[in-house]
């Protein structure tokens, strides 16, 4: 990566976030940037990330109120930035379920909104976060980061000659996130001696937060506009998992919720015909007829015909052993 961000302005929405502490952290650890912009809601949060060992102390950090769904702030925050990672969403599927058009104002609307911002303020590249649920989506969470996908994809077409490029970055649930299966299993085990799943043949994608981050960063810095990548990360089955947090507890199967699947895709086999598989990741590229082939990185490969990515037809799966040993080294038992 080399000195990409030594020296640039970059700025995350909801930086409060997981991922958005943990990018921070690391983008100050590995690089030099001029200034990091956290851009969030919650004042509270704020407050406390300022203050917080890893943060505290550094001036080239700078906190802004404000939310996706207002325009005009973002006019503001995006002053003087180089880059952008745009990680701000309603995640909860449930909740999405319940709230629909709460959703679509901030993930859909709020992710037009960043796109017109960057444009006007001259960004340089975006880099959005998207998520497993967005391929082939049957709960509004999913349907409204595909919206939110296209978007991003179709804004190189908006920015004309501001070279503003925007990409996005997809990967599968993180590793002890806010709402990750692993500390809602640690605290059922806790304080009821039981576990709940929905059902018992359940997969999932799974990725830890720094690799997430790194994965980010990297695509950030090799992104044309217009790709959207897709790591090569492992499955693991939801009774793994309970195995390894819990092993000898009861578990109690509760029936898929509403917008739930048995099993997660990244790639379709529709996406899987303009994809490009790489050593480490994929990358699906652009059905626009400005897209360059020639602009993408080198020594890729087509997918072959009827290729899908699912977390079901994984060749790399994390045993309730590696489970157990991720979880301990993030502090989660």
């Amino acid at each position: 990566m080399g000195d990409f961000f030594d020296g640039k302005a970059v700025l995350v929405t909801g930086g409060t976030g997981s991922f958005g502490k943990k990018f921070v952290e690391l983008l100050l650890a590995r690089h030099r940037p001029r200034k990091v912009v956290v851009f969030s809601r919650d004042e509270l949060k704020q407050f406390e990330m300022a203050g917080s060992q890893a943060f505290s102390g550094r001036p080239e950090i700078q906190y802004y109120i404000g939310d996706v769904r207002e325009l005009e702030r973002l006019r503001t925050a995006f002053r003087g930035i180089d880059y952008i990672v745009h990680a701000a969403a309603l995640k909860q599927v449930p909740s999405c379920e319940y709230n629909p058009f709460e959703a679509i104002k901030t993930n859909v609307i709020g992710a037009q909104n960043v796109i017109t911002a960057a444009i006007e303020c001259g960004v340089r590249r975006v880099a959005a976060l998207s998520t497993d649920k967005a391929a082939a989506p049957v709960n509004l969470y999913g349907a409204s980061k595909l919206c939110s996908d296209k978007l991003f994809v179709a804004g190189n077409v908006m920015s004309g000659v501001s070279n503003t490029r925007f990409s996005v970055v997809r990967y599968g649930n993180v590793m002890g996130s806010r709402g990750s299966v692993i500390p809602f299993f640690v605290r059922q085990a806790r304080e009821l001696g039981k576990l709940t799943v929905t059902d018992r043949r359940m997969t999932r994608f799974s990725i830890t937060l720094s690799e997430g981050v790194s994965f980010v960063m990297d695509c950030l810095a090799a992104m044309r506009g217009g790709e959207l990548f897709v790591p090569k990360i492992p499955s693991y089955r939801i009774m793994d998992v309970a195995e390894a947090l819990a092993p000898g507890l009861p578990v109690e199967e509760i029936g898929v919720r509403p917008g739930e699947k048995l099993h997660e895709t990244m790639i379709t086999i529709d996406d899987a015909r303009n994809a490009m598989e790489y050593d480490k990741y994929y990358i699906i590229q652009p059905t626009f007829h400005w897209w360059n082939p020639a602009g993408r990185p080198a020594g890729g490969a087509s997918c072959p015909d009827g290729f899908s990515y699912t977390s079901s037809n994984n060749d790399r799966w994390l045993s309730a052993a590696d489970i157990r040993g991720l979880a301990g080294e993030g502090g989660l038992l």
